[in-house]
């Protein structure tokens, strides 16, 4: 208030305004120090004028700039800026006003990730919150969304771990919609992991949220002629899945894929490599996964609108195995400080590199790191199946929740 009292008295004392005038204007003297002082005036005026323009113009330029940055979006530039704000560089901190949605009163949510429905006691988990270093991801505002999302089109393709965000998201954007019977499975389909296509509508807003069954993103055939008898099947490296026509036209577009390039999923299962007509049996899971990265991103370079379709691709997310050789299951009551090497992973180095060659506009979600602290977050035997525990899977609510509220900040910054 100082400041602007000096301020205020300085042009004052300029302009000549306060000052008392005791002489007479009726003496021809007056009036030439009255012309004198209205030039001085106009000389001040026209000073201050394109000062003033600057000031005001600046101030408006300036305003919804700062306006956003106290609400949490100026401060993350994603793409343009990474080192301003990486929203992947954070840590987990306890917040009570999380879950945001209740599992069992969401349809949508698989009877298997629901962790409380299923028996789990213990609550922690649910209250974390994604903290980045730099900056603040804008608090989930479920009625802004579902405007921003209407008319659109939102597609998952991937595998399971695809189908869990998917399914958070319905579930997050249903605690907005009053008339729940408005939000359906256009196909009648329960939620399972044998269904190739899901597509909910949230009719009110003329908007589906779809998820496409695609493990591994290229084209998966079986016994291919001519091949040695160990051979069942074949991953055609050069050849984006049969059903990727499907996933164009959309307004936002997430892919996943890693949790299936193990040998187990592969080799141990008589799936092999294919380039061409060729089967390569000795190509390695990470020189294959590279290429069908490749191949990938020569199909988003191809058939993406840019115009219209937001890419995203979200990296691997690590699991919490006691011990690998014996599937040893141990979820932890809190998230854990040291992550022991799970902050990693080949795929999203792949990922990264693939991704940053393209030309498309492309955004990695990359919560390999975010992920890998909450061993406290997964399923476990809390899935239906206790003998069968699952240190891969999240419940929900959990951990995807937070991988859509970065999603979704995303489209509110660059909308």
């Amino acid at each position: 208030m100082s400041t602007f009292n000096r301020s205020k008295s300085i042009n004052q004392r300029t302009l000549g305004v306060g000052t008392p005038r005791t002489a007479s204007f009726g003496s021809p003297r007056v009036k030439l120090a009255s012309v004198s002082q209205w030039f001085r005036w106009l000389f001040v005026i026209g000073a201050l004028f394109p000062f003033s323009i600057a000031i005001a113009g600046g101030y408006f330029y300036l305003l919804p700039s700062l306006t956003q940055a106290f609400q949490g979006f100026g401060t993350s530039k994603f793409n343009d800026s990474m080192d301003e704000c990486n929203l992947f560089d954070g840590n987990w901190v306890s917040d009570e006003r999380y879950p945001l949605y209740n599992a069992s009163e969401c349809p949508f949510a698989e009877q298997g990730f629901n962790c409380l429905g299923n028996g789990r006691r213990d609550e922690d988990y649910l209250r974390w919150r994604w903290k980045p270093k730099r900056c603040d991801i804008p608090r989930f505002n479920v009625h802004e969304i579902l405007e921003r999302l209407r008319n659109k089109r939102v597609v998952f393709v991937g595998d399971s771990m695809s189908r869990t965000q998917w399914e958070s998201l319905i579930c997050l954007l249903m605690t907005g919609v009053e008339d729940k019977n408005s939000v359906y499975e256009v196909n009648n389909h329960n939620i399972t992991k044998r269904i190739r296509f899901l597509s909910v509508r949230f009719n009110s807003f003329n908007f589906t949220v779809e998820f496409f069954r695609s493990v591994f993103l290229v084209q998966h055939v079986w016994m291919p002629r001519h091949v040695p008898r160990r051979v069942r099947s074949t991953l055609k490296l050069d050849k984006l899945d049969d059903i990727s026509n499907q996933w164009v036209n959309s307004d936002i577009l997430i892919f996943n894929t890693g949790h299936w390039w193990v040998p187990e999923k592969l080799f141990e299962t008589g799936c092999y490599f294919q380039v061409a007509n060729t089967v390569r049996l000795g190509m390695s899971i990470p020189v294959a996964f590279r290429m069908a990265l490749d191949t990938w991103a020569s199909w988003v370079e191809k058939m993406i609108d840019t115009n219209r379709t937001h890419v995203f691709f979200r990296s691997y997310e690590p699991s919490h195995w006691s011990e690998q050789s014996r599937r040893l299951c141990n979820v932890t009551n809190l998230p854990i400080s040291e992550v022991g090497g799970k902050n990693g992973s080949v795929f999203s180095d792949t990922i990264l590199e693939v991704v940053k060659n393209l030309t498309v506009p492309t955004t990695v979600l990359h919560v390999t790191s975010m992920s890998a602290f909450r061993s406290d977050a997964h399923v476990g035997k809390w899935n239906g199946n206790p003998s069968i525990p699952d240190c891969s899977h999240w419940c929900l609510p959990g951990v995807p929740d937070m991988w859509n509220e970065i999603l979704l900040s995303y489209l509110l910054s660059h909308s």
